[in-house]
């Protein structure tokens, strides 16, 4: 009777717990969707959406965030493209065949890098990236989207390792095992068996990458340049939506301060429909 009661006031916690968080989800949406709407009627929702020019201070404000979108989506599909390969190899490599001495020396350094804030990326990169940029490629300003797409890879590598290395090792021995009795090489095992069976944990670290990406703010704009410019190179200075929004929220008031919440808004707008995107995609490769 006794254990019965406490599994019951467990689950009464746990239900809490969870009902917490989702009020704390719904709460932001709420509050945002206040916030914001009033600077996009205003300012108009295509006017806002799909403007080029951004001058939230001018005599004649123009208030056109397509350039923070676009370079959002750049940023972080370049972080994608950069950060998934080496840290899937690296959860792989950890897992299946790197020594026990050289696997504690890997997760080590990927718990230090987990661990190291956002703003020592972000001065790292703009005392030793930027300058590294523009004696390379011999141009005037190394702060560019090519060094936030640098930074953001490696900031995200540490999610992408870890919530991998969990994935592979949780396959059991038993498929590797299996495969070898078959006549199929390790390496052959390692990426048809093994990864395979820890797919949805490989794509759940990518949805982490993808939401570390898409969120960071104070690294990126200290290596981005921080200008509102379309992202016509890659070498070109730009403001990501999460640099728009802390960059000006400071000093904002009034239509200014309205439209950052509707920055805001379509950030969050963004981040939601990405993760729908991505759990959408899982469920039907699980289901497949």
């Amino acid at each position: 009777m006794n254990r019965h009661k406490v599994e019951t006031v467990v689950h009464g916690i746990f239900l809490v717990m969870g009902l917490i968080t989702i009020a704390c989800v719904l709460m932001i949406t709420i509050y945002l969707i206040i916030a914001g709407i009033p600077a996009i009627r205003e300012i108009g929702l295509i006017d806002f959406l799909f403007g080029t020019e951004w001058a939230s201070t001018a005599a004649d404000p123009r208030f056109g965030i397509l350039p923070f979108i676009l370079t959002s989506i750049y940023g972080t599909a370049g972080a994608i493209l950069i950060g998934v390969p080496i840290g899937f190899m690296t959860a792989v490599f950890t897992a299946k065949v790197a020594p026990f001495k050289v696997r504690m020396i890997i997760e080590e350094a990927v718990s230090l890098l987990a661990g190291i804030p956002s703003v020592v990326y972000g001065l790292v990169g703009m005392l030793v990236l930027v300058p590294g940029i523009r004696k390379l490629f011999d141009i005037p300003d190394g702060a560019s989207l090519l060094a936030a797409i640098v930074v953001l890879a490696i900031m995200i590598l540490p999610s992408i390792i870890n919530v991998s290395l969990t994935a592979l090792e949780a396959v059991p021995k038993e498929y590797e095992e299996a495969s070898l009795a078959l006549g199929a090489t390790e390496i052959e095992t390692y990426f048809r068996v093994s990864v395979p069976a820890a797919k949805s944990g490989i794509a759940a670290a990518v949805v982490l990458g993808v939401g570390r990406a898409i969120g960071e703010a104070m690294a990126v704009m200290m290596v981005s340049g921080n200008a509102p410019n379309m992202p016509d190179s890659i070498f070109q200075s730009v403001r990501f939506l999460t640099t728009a929004v802390a960059s000006e929220m400071s000093y904002s008031s009034g239509l200014q301060r309205q439209a950052l919440f509707s920055i805001a808004l379509v950030l969050f707008l963004f981040i939601m429909l990405i993760n729908a995107l991505l759990n959408s995609l899982m469920k039907h490769d699980k289901e497949g």
